[in-house]
């Protein structure tokens, strides 16, 4: 098989990234924008040693799983890649995917599957917004990246956004070219303006609109006091100046410029308050069914409870009125500030939470002869370090219960823990980004006695 040959396949499974799966002579070929049951023609455009990956030419038999786009972006935009599948197929492919990467990268663990829990919405989800500003002959826009680059799509309207989000955007760059304010130039490293960035309380309808510039210029005051008056729910604007030359959106230094930077909501019936650098999770009903899932799997009731990568401590307290006691750790100091008020704003007097890394705080904590009973561990994409998890192992809890945005890492940590004496005992998905190649999973371990 070489470039440019025409093949045909039978899609059998997809990957994370959207794509189809076939094989020819044996080598499995990655087809976008196939869905499981496709016989297409295939034209190839690359062939590496033992993998190739290929273009539609022809669907000749399609997918009963197939259905219409109605994004006019989609392919074009990097958000979505299963927006051409529907819903049912698309959770198939994804429990199918944390399946498989505990299969490969597990070593030889064997949980107990769960039925993946899917969103009870597939649109206007997002409860965040980010957006690039790029400018055109006609002016400034915003959108997302193409896939692997950072060009700029322009996009009208996100249907995995509420529409209000659509109307806030419209109006802020509608300002943006009526002041003639600058936009940030990436490969240059001139302008002002980079990013969009809000942020809407599920229950509450608080929202905080957080401008991300490169300095401060006067015209961005005038852009608060219109677009409070204009949109009543934004309890707040926030000027975020990220100076450097870096692909990281937010930078240190935060002005308010109308209102407050904090939206207040609730998860899991607890009260919390939520800064732009909060890690926060971005579909709130799907998440409040994933913690449920983790406090059954942690069976925190009367147990001391760590809860390391903790965030705004919205895992944690979910579980705080059950618990005997929560110690959280968070290396974003906003974060842990915005887990202390959530605590006390719920009237928990058994909660602690401390500025740390994880694997830092860990071994500070195991140190202080600090023995939890049960340990949570939320870690970021990259998944734990190997101090994290030796840490944890050393403190011997009763139970272990990751939540992880990665099926990759996760397994590759559970087979760790499961080194250091953790029998890996249940694992289930949970669809938190319907339409995205992103799925988590939520996994119980148990210390193995003798």
């Amino acid at each position: 098989m070489t470039k440019n040959d025409i093949v045909k396949l039978e899609i059998t499974s997809l990957t994370s990234e959207g794509s189809g799966v076939g094989r020819y002579d044996g080598m499995a070929v990655f087809v976008p924008f196939t869905a499981v049951g496709d016989a297409i023609s295939c034209r190839i455009v690359k062939v590496l040693k033992s993998y190739a990956f290929g273009k539609i030419e022809e669907i000749i038999t399609s997918s009963s799983d197939r259905t219409e786009s109605s994004c006019p972006v989609f392919g074009k935009c990097g958000g979505c890649v299963f927006r051409h599948i529907k819903y049912e197929a698309e959770l198939r492919a994804k429990e199918q995917i944390v399946r498989d990467a505990f299969g490969r990268l597990g070593k030889n663990l064997s949980p107990e599957f769960l039925p993946i829990i899917g969103s009870e919405c597939a649109e206007n989800y997002r409860n965040k917004l980010q957006m690039p500003l790029a400018r055109s002959d006609n002016g400034a826009y915003c959108g997302f990246f193409a896939p692997r680059s950072h060009r700029v799509i322009k996009v009208e309207r996100c249907p995995l956004q509420p529409e209000l989000f659509s109307e806030i955007t419209r109006f802020v760059v509608e300002y943006i070219n009526k002041r003639h304010i600058s936009v940030y130039n990436e490969e240059k490293h001139e302008g002002v303006l980079r990013h969009i960035f809000l942020r809407k309380g599920y229950y509450s309808g608080e929202i905080c609109l957080c401008i991300v510039a490169r300095k401060s210029v006067p015209e961005l005051s005038g852009l608060a006091a219109e677009v409070t008056e204009k949109f009543p729910q934004i309890t707040g604007v926030v000027l975020n100046i990220n100076s450097e030359k870096t692909n990281v959106i937010l930078g240190d230094k935060e002005v308010v410029l109308k209102g407050r930077a904090e939206i207040s909501d609730t998860m899991c019936g607890v009260n919390v308050a939520i800064s732009p650098k909060s890690f926060y999770q971005v579909n709130t009903p799907a998440a409040e069914r994933l913690y449920k899932q983790a406090a059954e799997f942690a069976q925190p009731r009367g147990k001391v409870l760590l809860d390391l990568y903790c965030g705004a401590g919205t895992i944690g307290l979910s579980m705080a009125r059950e618990a005997k006691r929560v110690i959280g750790a968070e290396i974003v100091p906003e974060a842990v500030e915005n887990a202390k008020r959530n605590a006390a704003a719920s009237g928990f007097i058994n909660t602690e939470f401390i500025c740390a890394d994880a694997g830092e705080a860990a071994d500070a904590l195991a140190k202080r002869g600090l023995k939890p009973d049960v340990i949570i561990l939320d870690p970021p994409r990259k998944g734990c370090g190997e101090e994290t998890l030796a840490a944890c192992a050393k403190m011997s809890p009763e139970r272990i219960v990751m939540i992880s945005c990665n099926p990759a890492t996760a397994a590759r940590d559970c087979a760790r823990l499961a080194e250091l004496g953790y029998k890996t005992e249940k694992a289930r998905a949970f669809d938190l980004f319907p339409r995205t190649g992103h799925v988590e999973c939520v996994v119980s371990m148990s210390r193995i006695s003798g």
